[in-house]
Formats: structure tokens, sequence, C-alpha cells
């Protein structure tokens, strides 16, 4: 695993009175054990990720309150275990990246909202929208609209996650709806303390099992129940939910000294607009402001009397609301004129209409929005001081770089197994021609971007394959498609093999098995090998696809180039109809590298002999064309100054973030680039013989470079030792 929480949800047993000190996901799932949920589950995503990591690592915790832990298979089968608290008072809590991770749950999701819930429900997303987001931009907000699902936006603060998630759960109960709690990126890793309370044994779990089933037919999403369902939406359970949330003070409001104007925000707005009304001198560094603020922790549904209250005898107001569409701003101009206050609303008229919310961009949209409506306060100085800072920091910073800063798209890791597969690519179509790339979601999207761009549509997690289908039929070659393990197992399996499968589609589809859902932080998945504690069952995707008829089938190691080439060249041209699945096969080289580097410490600790390998390019053979980078695109792999008057151009060169993979010697090989390429095999806690041998070594290399009229060792590599010196062996690649 990426990361390890076995000593952080110790924190989870703390009791009554205790403090807890920590971020905000741990911060989470403490509150949902104080809140007695009788079952957690959900899918990895970000910026959620580890929430299941932390689960997984509490499950001892977790077991003996009888609380059932579900790594579920999407987010469609996260979604549908809070069936479980439709018909019984169990609650239950769901954890998944949004808003992709929604769209996959939307059809249980409908459901549910429509037949309501008995037992709590909450369902955590991961807002991932803004600069640190990895997805397509979009928001929760107009899912809990049309499904009438009451949406939470906290504000950063963790004693104020912890009791929102308490009174989530009651306020699902007492409106038999289900309730949304949207964390972004920020919030999901906010550190901070509050006082615990115990945790609570559910009333029925797995300890405490239910006796008897319930059925009830007004909760069966058909006709006649749904038209009864919709008509309990608005009159029933949504005045008990403006009720509540009225009543229980939900939402919060910071007074301030300038009485005649306001702001109305999204909770998780809070932090960025405290901050940026510090720098124009409305704020203070804990909170205590100038300008009243409404703070909305729950931004659907949202109540009339707090809106109008709050506006009443304002001479405007702003809102603060991340994203497009504006829906809450459009929501308080309807309550204010239902209501017949005609106090003016500003809102996208000094924010941007979409894009995160940044530091930057608040302070830029409050100080438009103060110097407009506070015109003599002593803050517009500030406030048009403070931006022509920004803007002077801006031009001398151009002036100082001779050109603006590139964007900086993701890229695969150095070392990744995934990599070479399209280093090969790039060679078979050399042969074959370029040919359709239907890619898909996970690290291979990269693919998409220099120095391959291979690549031409992504539509969905595991829907590569679905997505290839009307191109298949209408192109003169067959269609690639590639895929991670971790997309085969949440979508690709039924909505992309089976429908090629049934449909007797001739294409191609690469499987990328590097062993975990690597692009979320190496969760495990059902292929994974060797999973701890044998608390999973072990899944193959090779007995998946025989089983589902597929028959031609190929495995290869993705760090083979040459045989890469070969079978992509086979696929594509071969007289076999149908669907054709090579399975390429290669750990993640992070996950490989963490787990070696623990046993060569031990190894090293112990005192015993320890080889690593390091690469290399002799400067003196490489020719400086660079078509080792434009194959390869590794961090590693970059250049350098050739040191040779003759030859003007850089020359290669590997850093030291090298993880040995040998992708760079294989690339050379495969392509029949220069041989500049060596691996050198460093020797820690050498022997007698590896001193020896190394003595010889240097000695000829020595006597070979006077005769040559050289000095100098060659291309060698001595790695520290413990005990004794070491000794290097260099070897071409």
């Amino acid at each position: 695993m990426e990361r390890s929480f076995a000593k952080e949800v110790e924190s989870l047993k703390l009791g009554e009175g205790e403090v807890f000190h920590g971020e905000g996901i741990l911060a989470m799932t403490k509150a949902l054990l104080q809140s007695g949920v009788s079952y957690v589950g959900g899918y990895q995503g970000a910026p959620v990720s580890h929430m299941m990591d932390v689960l997984n690592d509490g499950r001892e915790i977790l077991d003996e309150l009888g609380v059932h832990v579900e790594t579920c298979a999407n987010e469609a089968a996260a979604a549908a275990m809070l069936g479980a608290s439709i018909n019984y008072p169990m609650r239950g809590a769901v954890v998944w990246k949004s808003v992709v991770g929604t769209n996959v749950a939307s059809d249980a999701l409908s459901n549910l909202a429509s037949a309501g819930v008995t037992g709590g429900a909450l369902i955590i997303v991961g807002e991932d929208y803004g600069e640190g987001a990895s997805i397509i931009q979009e928001r929760t907000h107009a899912f809990a609209l049309k499904s009438s699902i009451w949406l939470f936006d906290p504000r950063p603060h963790l004693p104020k996650f912890v009791s929102l998630i308490e009174e989530a759960f009651e306020l699902s109960e007492e409106t038999n709806t289900p309730v949304m709690m949207e964390f972004r990126i920020r919030a999901c890793h906010v550190h901070g303390s509050f006082v615990c309370k115990d945790n609570k044994k559910p009333a029925i779990s797995r300890n405490t099992p239910l006796t008897e089933p319930r059925q009830n037919f007004d909760r069966i999403c058909l006709p006649p129940s749904t038209y009864l369902q919709e008509q309990q939406k608005v009159h029933v359970r949504l005045p008990a939910a403006l009720d509540f949330i009225r009543r229980r003070e939900l939402n919060e409001v910071f007074e301030g000294e300038q009485k005649d104007v306001g702001i109305i925000l999204q909770g998780g707005m809070y932090n960025s607009t405290i901050r940026a009304l510090n720098q124009l001198g409305l704020a203070d560094s804990f909170g205590k402001t100038t300008v009243p603020l409404l703070v909305l922790n729950v931004v659907h549904p949202l109540v009339p009397e707090e809106i109008t209250g709050f506006c009443q005898d304002k001479r405007s107001v702003l809102v603060i609301e991340e994203g497009n569409p504006d829906y809450i701003e459009q929501s308080v101009n309807v309550l204010l004129r239902k209501a017949g206050i005609d106090t003016p609303v500003h809102g996208k008229d000094f924010l941007p209409m979409a894009g995160e919310y940044t530091g930057e961009v608040l302070l830029a949209g409050l100080s438009g929005y103060v110097s407009s409506a506070m015109p003599d306060h002593p803050a517009v100085a500030m406030a048009q001081a403070e931006a022509a800072r920004v803007t002077e920091n801006k031009r001398r910073a151009a002036e100082l770089l001779g050109q603006t800063l590139p964007k900086r798209p993701p890229g695969f890791c150095v070392g990744c197994p995934e990599r070479p597969v399209f280093s090969a690519l790039q060679l078979a179509q050399k042969e074959v021609g370029e040919v359709h790339i239907s890619a898909d979601i996970g690290c291979h999207t990269f693919s998409t971007l220099p120095p391959f761009n291979l690549g031409n549509t992504v539509m969905g997690y595991g829907l590569g394959l679905a997505s290839s289908m009307g191109v298949t039929p209408n192109i003169d070659k067959r269609v690639i498609t590639f895929m991670g393990d971790g997309g085969f197992w949440h979508n690709g399996l039924t909505s992309g093999v089976i429908g090629a499968q049934f449909n007797r589609n001739d294409s191609v589809l690469v499987v990328m098995n590097n062993g975990f859902s690597a692009a979320t932080g190496q969760q495990y998945l059902p292929s994974t090998p060797d999973k701890k504690n044998g608390q999973f069952a072990d899944l193959s995707i090779q007995d998946a696809l025989r089983g589902v008829g597929v028959k031609w089938l190929k495995r290869v190691r993705t760090y083979d180039v040459r045989e890469v080439t070969k079978i992509f060249k086979e696929a594509l041209t071969t007289s076999v109809k149908g669907l054709k699945v090579i399975l390429a096969e290669g750990e993640c080289m992070l996950s490989r590298h963490r787990r070696e580097r623990v046993v060569r410490q031990q190894k090293l600790k112990a005192g015993r002999r320890v080889i690593t390998a390091k690469f290399g390019v002799d400067a003196d053979v490489c020719t400086g064309d660079h078509a080792c980078i434009r194959m390869s695109g590794c961090p590693s792999l970059t250049i350098k100054p050739s040191g040779d008057i003759l030859k003007p151009d850089p020359v290669a060169t590997v850093d030291n973030s090298c993880l040995a993979c040998g992708l760079c010697g294989e690339n050379a090989q495969a392509a029949a680039l220069c041989p500049s390429f060596y691996q050198a095999e460093v020797v820690r806690n050498a022997n007698l013989f590896d001193r020896m041998l190394a003595g010889v070594r240097k000695g000829v290399i020595a006597g070979l470079q006077a005769l040559s009229g050289q000095s100098g060792g060659g291309p060698s590599e001595v790695g520290p030792s413990q005990v004794a010196p070491s000794a290097s062996e260099a070897k071409a690649a």
C-alpha cells in the first residue's frame, strides 16, 4: 500500500472527553463511529481515497463494534448498500469521489432518494473541483437538487465536521431522506483537534443481527408508490428538513460591525474567504470579521427565513458560490423577491462564473465588491493596494522568467510499468500505421499527453472498450482500447468485454495489470496478489476473460518492449476475428520500490551484502538526438551539457530519481538507438571477493586509459558500506 494508517487508526478508539488530533478524513471516520453506524462502504477516488484505507486499516476496531466494512466494486454498488437503511433502522455511510462517482451511483441513488430511508443514510463525497481536481469539472449540487437529497458543505473545522456528521444522521432519520456531505481536497486534509465522545455500538449489527425481515410496498419504487414518494419529497420531507436545519442552527451567522452589507457563502469556502478578508483588513487571523457572514453548512435546502433575516435592511449582499451554475445565488434572489425584499444580490458579477475560488481569486472578487459596496471604508484603499501588489508581483515574475509559466500536466511516475507499453505501440505503428486508440480512466490516460500523444477519446472509468463500439465498424484498422485492472473490475468487464463478445466486436483490448488501483493511492483490487491478512478473495483477470469466452489472449511483461511490440503487430494484423486481449503485466514500480527498500534496509542493518542497479548514459557515446527521451518520457531521463566542444547539443543523462526499471535500455535495443546506456551494480557491505574484483577492474581500466592518453575512471558507481569499502561492477545494458 502507498500509505498505511495502522498507527493513526488508534485514535479511533478515543473515548468521552479525550482529545483527537489529526486530519480531516480520520476525524470524519471517528464521527461515523460516534454516530453508531452499522455498515460503511465505498470506492476509492480523490480526494477521499484514503477514507477506505483508514476503514480497512481499522477493521479490528470496527469488528469489535460490529460495524461491517465493504470494499465496493464501484460507486453504484456502494450506493446500493444504503438500501439496507430503507426498511431497517440501521445507520449506514458510503464514500466516493464526485462528480463522476455520483454519476456511476445515480441509478441506485435515485431509487434510494425516492423510496426514502428509515435508518440514517449518509453519502460522503469528495468534491473534486478546482486546481487539485483530476476529472471533468462539475458539482454535486445539481444531483442533490434533482433527486431531493439534502446537501451539506461543512465549514473546514474538525469540530464542525464531527458535529455535522452526527446531525446529518439525525436529519436523515427525521426526514426519511439520504444526506450528502461534500468535502473539497483542502477539507479532507485539514488538521485540527476536537473533544471526542465514546464510539456507539449499533443496535443492529453483525454482532446483534436482525431476526425478521421487513417489507413495505410503499418503499418499493414502482407505481403507484412512486407517485406518493414524489409528493412526500415536497410536502413532508422538505418541510421537515427546513424545520430541522432552522431548529438545530446548522448554518452559522458571524456578526460584524458593518451591518449594512453581508456575505453569504458555502461552508467549504469559509477559510479562504476569511483569509481574503484578513488581507483586506476586514477580518483578523482568528475569524473575527467586520463584514457579517452567513455560512451555509447546508446548501440544499436553503431555509427562506435564514436568507431573508440575514439580508433584511442590508444595502447589498455578496454570494460566494464556487462553480457554475450559480444555484445558490439564483435561489437567494428568488427567496428575497418572494419576500418583497429588494436588497441587491451580487456574486458572479464580482467573482468568476467558473473555476476554483483560490485565495487570489477571492481577494480580487472581494476587493471589487468592497470598493463598490463600501466606497468610504478604509478597506477600499487597502483593497486597491493589495490588488496593485498582486498585479506587480505577476508582472515581476513574468519579467524574471522571460515567459509565462508553462502548464504542468500530470504524467507517469518514474519507472511506471505502463510507459513501456506506449513506447512499444509507437514502434508498432511505424509498421502497421496509425490506429484509433480508445483511452480509459487511470494512470494510462497520461499516454494522451506528450511525448506519446496516444489516445483519441476518454469516456469514463472502465468504458474505454464500450466507447470504441461506434468506431470499430467504421474504420479500416482495428481499434485499440486501453483499460486498467481497476477499470476492468469497476465497469470494464460488464460494460466493455461482455458487450464486445455479445456483439462479436473485432478489436484489441489492452488490460494494464499493475496490481493495484494505482492512480488513487494503491488500494487493493480483486486481482491484487498477496492481499494482506487474507481478508479479501483473490480473483483472476485471465479467468474472468476466459469465463466470458475470450479466445485470443496474450500475457506479456510490460518492460519487454520488443515482445510487446511484436504482440501489438500480431493483434492488429491477425486473421483471427473477435475480441483480442493483451494482458500487460507489470507491478506498480513505486509499490515494488517501497516494498524492496524495506527489505534492503533490513539486510544493510544486519550487515548483509546488498546489490542494487544503477543506470546511466555514457556521454562519450550519446549522439544528442534525444530519441530515447522522446520514446520514454521518463522524468529521470533528462539532459545535461555534453562537456565536449565538438558536441554543442546537450546529451542525455539519468538523474538520481531513477528506479532502475531498465526501460531506457529496452527502448534503445528495441528501436536500435545508440548504445549509450549502461547499467552499474552497486554493492554494499561488499565481501572480500567483491573488493578484490573491484581492485583488478580499476587497475585494468587505469592501464587502458594510460595507453590511450586518458585519465580518470569509467562509468562506475560506488555505494556506501557499513562494514567495508563497496565495489561496483559496470556492464553494458
